[in-house]
C-alpha cells in the first residue's frame, strides 16, 4: 500500500511511534470512549467499538489518499497503542500543518505526551521542513496548553464558540509554532 506522504517509525526512550493498524481498534476505543480524555475534543466520546473500527479504516484510507501523518503512540516494550498523534491539514506550498494528539488516561502525567510530541515535532520541522505548526486547543484544557507552550508554541488567538460538542458551544485557542522557535526537550 503506497502512501502519499511517507511516515517513518519514530523511537523514544519509552515510546515507539508507528502506523495505526487494524489491531489497534480496541485500544483506540479505550481512549476515545473515555469522557475525561474527550472532554475538550470537537466531538463527543464514542459509545461503540464500531466507531473505533471505522476510525482505523478512515486513518488507513486518509494515509493512502491525503497528506496526513497519524502515528500510534505505542508503549515501547509491549507495542500497545496508548495514544495517537497526527500532523494534518498540510499546506506544502506554505510549509504549514496542524498537530493533534491524545493519550489514554492511565498513561497521562508521566511525560509520555511530551516524548511523543518531541519526536513528531522534530520530524515535521527538521525532516519535512515545515515552517509553521498550529494546534487548536480548548482553552480550558490547561494541561494541553502547557504542553505545547513548553515546545515554544505561542497562543495567537481565541476563536469563540468554534465547536459545538454535546450541545455546548466551545471556544478554541489557536497556538502557532515557528520552526525557529522550537524548543527541543
Amino acid at each position: 500500500m503506497s502512501h502519499r506522504l511517507p511516515q517513518p517509525q519514530l523511537h523514544g526512550p519509552r515510546l515507539h511511534l508507528r502506523e495505526v493498524n487494524h489491531n489497534d481498534a480496541l485500544a483506540l476505543y479505550a481512549i476515545h470512549s473515555d469522557p475525561q480524555v474527550m472532554r475538550y475534543w470537537s466531538y463527543p466520546a464514542w459509545t461503540q467499538l464500531a466507531q473505533a473500527q471505522a476510525k482505523v479504516e478512515e486513518i488507513i484510507r486518509q494515509r493512502r489518499e491525503q497528506d496526513i501523518l497519524v502515528w500510534a503512540i505505542a508503549e515501547r516494550s509491549s507495542d500497545l497503542l496508548i495514544g495517537t498523534v497526527a500532523v494534518f491539514a498540510f499546506n506544502r506550498e506554505q510549509g504549514r500543518a496542524e498537530i493533534g494528539y491524545s493519550l489514554h488516561t492511565d498513561w497521562q502525567g508521566r511525560g509520555l505526551a511530551s516524548e511523543a510530541l518531541q519526536l513528531v515535532l522534530g520530524h515535521a520541522l527538521q525532516e519535512l521542513g515545515l515552517r509553521r505548526i498550529e494546534a487548536d486547543i480548548d482553552p480550558r484544557n490547561l494541561r494541553s496548553c502547557r504542553l505545547v507552550e513548553k515546545f515554544g508554541f505561542v497562543r495567537e488567538g481565541l476563536l469563540r464558540q468554534r465547536w459545538l460538542v454535546n450541545g455546548e458551544a466551545c471556544d478554541s485557542v489557536i497556538y502557532g509554532l515557528l520552526a525557529q522557535d522550537f524548543i527541543a526537550q
